[in-house]
């Protein structure tokens, strides 16, 4: 294994220009979370389109309100704004199914609060130590706050899927893919790899620390499994078959009559599906997307494959087989740009199959990155040697076998939030989110070499 270590532009920052880099990428989130409730009326910021998710005008002040915390209060040892609403706020005081009929703040007023939150810490970026203090080494609390963001902004983009009504968000297709088409499938060899990291200065305690995983080879599928791919496994009557469903998927399946991807309808043309207020035929090349755990674990036994385990999915994201070393990306140490993955909100869907060959990995993985959240076999657990920072409710309150990882991001996952060892988690039931998947398996006598 190689001892190269991480490389991370961050790191080479002077003082001001890493303000220069945190102010940029806050100001970012903010024109993001800024036009996901611009695109709304009033009545459809206050009203609660799932009671799985938040008014959107609770997202909004709940952003105001964790950058107070830490930035205001914290960082900039600032007298508190509106200490009477930091329990409307705490987003485990209340579950979301309750939160429409808390006293929030009205759509005005949650725009001010969060204005002038934002000029306050823009005050303390100013003159904030970029050393000395972890939660402020690196413009930590910076990115953790801009993450905090754009994760929110993405809740609140799956909320306008679940809205309905017309459609008020726009945005240009994403990249085709090329006429090549890519092999099926890719063996990853086996052999030691650094899971996690401790260089990088803005990720969140879960991906910490840095260390060795021992992988042994496997046979992951280049691309996410694409709809016309799923369509298969639905026509050949897979929803209605329990023997690929695992016991509680099964339960769940029954329970709520779940027979096809959420935002899906059988019409007797074929497949449709509602994407953001537009109804639309399902598109054969793009991965499948809205589906859960259960449904993800069904197809790979049905496709006669399973699931990635998560340190899987890292180390076809990050080893480079030629250095042995841990890249941030499937395609490098460089951040991501347009031409790398399909990341924040730039398009309002998942792209086709291969329309990113230089985001792919050396072994020749695609879209690791972006487009859709894949589900791995993996409980949510802490790293030999996790620590929590800067407080147990990011991560460790929820370590346990009844969440599952997600990986890569989705299309709706800005670049701040995502790397190549970004952990996501969610019950295995969840469909409203940005999710698909891949398929993994084992080796085949003789293939693995």
């Amino acid at each position: 294994m190689s001892t190269i270590p991480e490389q991370n532009p961050l790191l080479e920052l002077s003082p001001q220009d890493l303000r220069a880099h945190a102010a940029a990428a806050l100001t970012r989130a903010r024109e993001r979370s800024v036009a996901l409730t611009d695109a709304v009326d009033d009545e459809d910021l206050v009203r609660q389109h799932s009671k799985l998710m938040s008014p959107l005008v609770w997202d909004l002040a709940h952003i105001g309100s964790q950058e107070e915390l830490w930035l205001v209060r914290d960082v900039g040892g600032r007298e508190p704004l509106r200490p009477d609403i930091d329990d409307l706020y705490d987003a485990f005081q209340h579950a979301r199914a309750d939160r429409p009929a808390l006293p929030l703040l009205g759509p005005a007023e949650a725009r001010a609060y969060v204005r002038e939150v934002r000029e306050k810490a823009f005050d303390v970026l100013e003159t904030a130590p970029m050393e000395g203090r972890r939660l402020t080494e690196s413009a930590f609390a910076f990115g953790m706050i801009t993450q905090h963001e754009q994760q929110h902004d993405e809740t609140m983009l799956a909320t306008h899927q679940l809205r309905k009504g017309e459609p008020v968000l726009h945005a240009p297709e994403p990249p085709r893919a090329p006429a090549r088409k890519l092999p099926a499938e890719v063996l990853v060899p086996g052999g030691r790899f650094t899971m996690g990291t401790t260089a990088e200065p803005w990720a969140l305690d879960n991906e910490r620390p840095a260390h060795e995983v021992d992988v042994p080879a496997f046979v992951l599928d280049t691309a996410p499994v694409t709809c016309g791919a799923y369509v298969e496994f639905l026509e050949s009557g897979g929803y209605h078959d329990q023997r690929f469903w695992s016991e509680p998927g099964w339960a769940y399946r029954q329970e709520h009559d779940i027979t096809a991807p959420r935002f899906w309808r059988r019409e007797p043309d074929g497949w449709w599906r509602t994407r953001f207020g537009v109804r639309e035929r399902v598109p054969e090349n793009e991965p499948v997307v809205h589906v859960s755990y259960y449904e993800a674990e069904a197809y790979t036994r049905w496709a006669g494959k399973r699931l990635p385990t998560e340190a899987e999915w890292e180390k076809a994201a990050r080893h480079d087989p030629e250095s042995g070393r841990s890249r941030r990306f499937p395609w490098g140490d460089e951040e991501p740009t347009a031409e790398h993955a399909n990341l924040g909100q730039r398009h309002l869907r998942a792209a086709e199959a291969g329309a990113y060959p230089a985001g792919a990995s050396p072994l020749g993985v695609h879209q690791l990155i972006g487009d859709v959240w894949e589900w791995t076999s993996t409980g949510f657990h802490g790293y030999p040697g996790f620590a929590a920072f800067p407080y147990r409710e990011y991560s460790e309150v929820f370590f346990g076998p009844e969440y599952k990882i997600l990986r890569g991001g989705s299309f709706g996952t800005d670049a701040a939030a995502i790397r190549g060892t970004f952990r996501n988690w969610d019950y295995p039931i969840r469909r409203q989110i940005f999710s698909g998947f891949r398929c993994a398996r084992d080796p085949r006598p003789g293939e693995a070499g």
